[in-house]
């Protein structure tokens, strides 16, 4: 499978609904998407950087120009038997692991296609259907808030997660579970917390939570071996979890009982599966986390919850809940009891809709290997 060109270009997707976290909200989402040529197919991956370094130091216009200079270059003119034997080729250029992930996805799903098999077999799936969550941002007012999880729940999702700040949590957390008592319920503080505050977060004890995502810094493990130490509620790590060695400090330190994957805060698919078999060794369970991704991203998240240690709901939702129209088809859809159904087709199942791409693109850019 040789690799003949790359293609990255921006394209422009207005929410359906803003989206607010711990670290401000987003209306618009500004997407990178590649395109690896290769001997004839294409494979196509979304970069998860944001619009600005909040989430992470990586942002859309770090993205871009490492993807230009540094990682495309790495790849180009060779000759793979695998998309696993990407990482090696970019491993000189440290960091930037979204970046790196959207060049080694898109070859993992030209690798699927020239083979004929579908890209969650070419992963090792086992699933055949994925069960769904939804993540909600912070709302205006907590009656919003209310009627979006009635939507929600309405729509069959089988977990809820809201996202939470000081001053947002424990009064908010406390209202949804006087209205549903038994519903599966998980908070994101994406950092928002110190260890300072851990009689605060002990009040969250009191509702039965899945979980509490990323409460302190999102550069830590340490401290939050301290706070899982004091707290009923299991801990769950996402910002941290940067490779499979991160993940094997934080178990083997006890800083949390879930860890949340998200391929390309990770680097891509070869490592997102490493920590998939460190966390399932060890019988802690995963999940996939989403990024606002478009129908490009949420396939390749869709692919790898067919994992089987992917055993709690993610954040892998219908295209509907973000956008107007989805840059895919079929668009990703939920059933009603709350789960996707995998496809069998070669590469991720999904129909690139590329002349609606061509209309939403507001850059683009091929790189060749110079002669």
């Amino acid at each position: 499978m040789k690799i003949e060109a790359i293609t990255i270009r921006e394209i422009q997707m207005p929410l359906v609904h803003f989206f607010e976290t711990s670290f401000g909200r987003t209306y618009r989402r500004r997407i990178l998407l590649l395109t690896a040529h290769c001997e004839g197919v294409d494979g196509w991956a979304e970069c998860v950087a944001g619009e600005d370094p909040f989430y992470s130091s990586e942002w859309a216009e770090s993205a871009w120009p490492t993807i230009v200079r540094y990682l495309a270059p790495a790849v180009l003119g060779k000759d793979l038997d695998s998309a696993r034997e990407c990482p090696a080729l970019l491993a000189r250029v440290r960091g930037h692991r979204m970046a790196k992930a959207a060049l080694e996805n898109a070859v993992w799903d030209a690798e699927a296609k020239q083979k004929k098999v579908s890209l969650w077999k070419l992963l090792g799936g086992t699933r055949t259907e994925i069960p769904c969550g939804v993540s909600i941002g912070i709302q205006d007012s907590v009656e919003q808030l209310m009627e979006k999880i009635e939507t929600a729940l309405a729509a069959g999702y089988g977990r809820i997660k809201v996202k939470v700040k000081p001053g947002w949590d424990v009064n908010v957390l406390e209202q949804i579970r006087s209205r549903w008592a038994d519903i599966t319920l998980s908070c994101d503080a994406n950092s928002a917390y110190t260890l300072d505050q851990v009689e605060h977060l002990r009040d969250f004890d009191q509702f039965n939570l899945l979980m509490i995502e990323q409460p302190l810094w999102d550069d830590d493990i340490f401290y939050h071996a301290r706070l899982q130490k004091q707290l009923r509620s299991a801990i769950c790590l996402d910002e941290s979890i940067v490779s499979a060695r991160a993940a094997a400090t934080a178990l083997d330190i006890g800083a949390c009982r879930i860890i949340n994957i998200k391929v390309g805060r990770v680097g891509g698919f070869t490592e997102a599966v490493k920590i998939h078999n460190i966390c399932q060794s060890q019988k802690i369970p995963v999940w996939c986390g989403g990024m606002l991704e478009s129908g490009i991203g949420r396939a390749h998240n869709i692919a790898l919850s067919t994992l089987p240690n992917f055993s709690l709901p993610g954040d892998v939702s219908a295209s509907q809940r973000y956008w107007k129209e989805d840059i895919i088809a079929p668009e990703v859809t939920v059933r009603s009891q709350g789960t996707i159904a995998i496809s069998n087709e070669a590469g991720t199942g999904y129909r690139i809709k590329e002349d609606l791409i061509e209309k939403l693109t507001v850059r683009k850019e091929t790189i060749r290997r110079e002669a």
